[in-house]
């Protein structure tokens, strides 16, 4: 058989060749979990740790994907599956990378790179170790075929989420690179609860996970439960509303924020996360960057940016959000914000009964007090951008939306 498709790379070589240096073809490699060996004196030693290499060596393994079939081994998850999820998730990438206001993107494109994503969550060596404990199966081929079973898992849910990229610019440090490049964080789900041991995560689904992905060294998408941003004083732990994931949904394309500049703090705090998170290997365009843990503390997880990195704006937010459509025939259709069709007994419950209106105005005068008056992620309304700051007028409604302590927020169910 042809070793072309042999050396399977879990990650991408496009997607790794987004977080090297310009002018450059390889970067830092580090292992989390150097291996051991034994000396011919029966010694034992680590092997090194930090190596730079190029894309070719890094985030692979060999047969990773290679199958068998009535007793013949194939390579065609990796040549044929792979090749076509791979081809368009690169181009809808890049677009994302380099998305404006007013947007130009395709919803093709949208479902190319989230039909990427959410095959990239799967097919690292966690993710499938993931799938093994869910089916409750070493057997390479069921996790294999798991994998490709379950490849739009993520789709509906993420559709339906605050979408924010973020930019790191303006930073000196950049993002690093995991071998479980979709991250999710969870401020109630520290490195050493349950939820993060071994290939665990953080289901998507909980009211406060996050999902952040780099887009390259300098751009990071990040996702955010609607109903969480509506209100992030409930327990992150609670599911999410219609928190099914096979099902239709809608995208709102003018609702992503972008123009978030970030700081090298929180840089440096993005990359704790993405490290923590990984399984074995990390990378990164310099070496320095590879160890965040200098400047962040682990135990400072659940107050990155006051509770509130990975949060984009809530003041271009607004309750409601239930969508009708027609047909020329006649019919007609309707969805609400949470992909809850016209049967569904919870039906646009949120605003029939205005449970998310308080919370989001405190949230938005929360916000406006510990940020200013500078938005931190603009949308695009009325045909026209967000502006970059809000007027005094709007601030200072904004800030008369706060009636409550902190904490007496983050204790209302």
């Amino acid at each position: 058989m042809s070793i072309e498709y042999r050396n399977h790379h879990y990650v991408p070589k496009w997607y790794q060749k987004k977080f090297m240096l310009p002018g450059t073809h390889d970067f830092f490699y580090l292992s989390l979990k150097p291996e051991i060996f034994s000396d011919p004196r029966g010694i034992t030693h680590s092997k090194k740790v930090m190596k730079k290499l190029g894309s070719n060596m890094c985030f692979a393994q060999e047969d990773l994907y290679t199958t068998t079939i009535s007793g013949i081994e194939t390579t065609d998850i990796e040549k044929y599956f792979f090749g076509e999820i791979d081809s368009k998730g690169s181009s809808a990438t890049k677009q994302l990378e380099n998305f404006s206001h007013p947007p130009t993107i395709s919803g093709t494109s949208l479902t190319d790179f989230l039909r990427y994503m959410s095959t990239q969550k799967l097919r690292t060596p966690k993710g499938l170790a993931f799938l093994s404990d869910q089916i409750g199966s070493t057997d390479k081929n069921r996790i294999l075929q798991a994998m490709v079973n379950l490849r739009e898992l993520h789709c509906a849910i993420w559709t339906e989420c605050v979408w924010l990229i973020a930019d790191a610019s303006l930073s000196d440090t950049k993002f690093i690179i995991s071998d479980h490049p979709v991250t999710i964080y969870n401020r109630e789900c520290g490195p050493r609860s349950q939820w993060c041991r071994g290939s665990n995560d953080p289901e998507i689904w909980l009211q406060g996970s996050h999902t952040i992905f780099p887009l390259s060294i300098n751009k990071i998408l990040i996702l955010t439960n609607l109903s969480w941003v509506r209100n992030p004083y409930q327990s992150a732990l609670k599911e999410r509303p219609n928190s099914q994931p096979f099902r239709h949904t809608i995208f709102r394309l003018l609702d992503i924020q972008i123009l978030r500049h970030l700081k090298e703090e929180e840089v440096r705090q993005i990359n704790f996360v993405i490290k923590s998170r990984a399984y074995r290997y990390i990378a990164a365009g310099k070496e320095e960057w590879l160890y965040p843990e200098k400047y962040v503390s682990k135990s400072d997880w659940n107050t990155f940016g006051h509770g509130y990195l990975f949060m984009p704006d809530p003041r271009p937010i607004h309750t409601g959000g239930e969508l009708l459509w027609g047909y020329t025939d006649g019919r007609s259709g309707a969805m609400d914000e949470y992909g809850r069709l016209p049967f569904d007994p919870n039906f646009s419950i949120e605003s029939k009964n205005h449970s998310d209106q308080t919370t989001l105005q405190w949230f938005q005068g929360e916000f406006a007090q510990l940020f200013g008056s500078f938005r931190r992620g603009r949308s695009y309304s009325l045909s026209q951008i967000d502006k970059e700051q809000d007027d005094t007028e709007s601030h200072q409604y904004h800030l008369s939306l706060r009636k409550k302590s902190f904490k007496e927020r983050r204790n209302t169910k």
